[in-house]
């Protein structure tokens, strides 16, 4: 049976499921764990943060951006990696890949790559979460009379959007794999945050969703952003030009990802009512994110925490 007894310990270690492994990230380390026909492969990079060098990128509802960007590039990073350690049969490169090949060295080409994917990334997330709703519930005359309902109604399709979306994902043999490591990258910190020693055995036993989850931060960034979004609204005029309301949207984005960063924060440190109401929605959309993990899954999640975890114990706390 799962274990979800509150454990008093709550590790500033995160993670993300990769194709076939696990990254984890510590307060100083980075480590990159996969399964190939070989065995297990692994990738540790000591981390090197912005807030280290300019202390101001550290500061509360400043960090939150930083720390967003920085987890997206370093995770699109990881994603290309793993995605090279499986050997794909038969495939030649497209168009577009031999000619970043053909005109780049192996280090810029990689970089491109990356770069690319995480602006794809981005503008296919302000797609579906901005300008979608805003044109859909546009197209609704009797939803656009009043502001507030206005607002709602377009948080309501980003919820939608958001489940849909997440439903999707779930229908792809792939990706349940990625949700299985989802799920094994989270039974096995619960598993640390108890005490307990990281084996198969007891990592299996323990709760795949965890209230510290990028699911949980999705969710809050959608609920945040309504509210935002509403305050704004009741000050801001021309609100009938879905253009003027998309770009006060993309103006206000950073606000909303930093509020929604410092909520969690606060989540992540507390276990009383009022966290536990906060991190329920994001638990529930968790069981559409998270498979159980078989024990090969566990296996590449334990080390790559076992690479992590700092010698002074106690430093990685939240």
């Amino acid at each position: 049976m799962a274990n979800n007894k509150d454990c008093g310990f709550r590790t500033s270690i995160g993670g993300q499921a990769l194709i076939e492994g696990i990254l984890m990230r510590g307060p100083k380390k980075q480590a990159i764990v996969c399964r190939t026909a070989e065995g297990l492969v692994e990738k540790v990079d000591e981390l090197k943060l912005l807030k280290d060098k300019y202390p101001i990128f550290g500061w509360p509802f400043i960090r939150g951006c930083v720390t967003f960007i920085d987890s997206m590039i370093k995770g699109m990073q990881a994603l290309t990696y793993s995605a090279e350690l499986v050997p794909v049969e038969d495939q030649e490169p497209d168009k577009l890949d031999q000619w970043i090949e053909k005109h780049f060295e192996a280090e810029k080409a990689s970089k491109i790559v990356i770069g690319t994917a995480v602006v794809l990334g981005i503008a296919l997330a302000l797609f579906l979460f901005i300008f979608l709703p805003t044109l859909i519930v546009g197209l609704i005359k009797p939803l656009t009379q009043n502001l507030v309902i206005r607002n709602l109604s377009e948080g309501v399709v980003k919820i939608i959007i958001l489940l849909a979306y997440m439903r999707l994902c779930c229908c792809v043999s792939d990706v349940k794999r990625l949700f299985s490591y989802h799920g094994a990258e989270h039974k096995t910190i619960f598993c640390y945050e108890h005490g307990k020693p990281l084996t198969v055995e007891n990592v299996r036993t323990e709760s795949r969703f965890h209230p510290r989850c990028g699911t949980s931060f999705l969710f809050v960034v959608v609920i945040i952003s309504i509210l935002v979004f509403s305050l704004v609204s009741l000050r801001v005029g021309l609100w009938d030009n879905p253009w003027v309301r998309i770009g006060l949207r993309l103006l206000l984005l950073p606000v909303v990802v930093s509020i929604s960063y410092e909520i969690n924060r606060w989540v992540g440190r507390h276990d009383n009512l009022c966290s536990r109401i906060l991190s329920a929605p994001g638990k529930w959309l968790q069981r559409l994110t998270t498979n159980e993990p078989d024990d090969s899954m566990i296996e590449c999640a334990i080390r790559a925490l076992e690479l992590v975890i700092p010698e002074q114990k106690g430093s990685d706390a939240w």
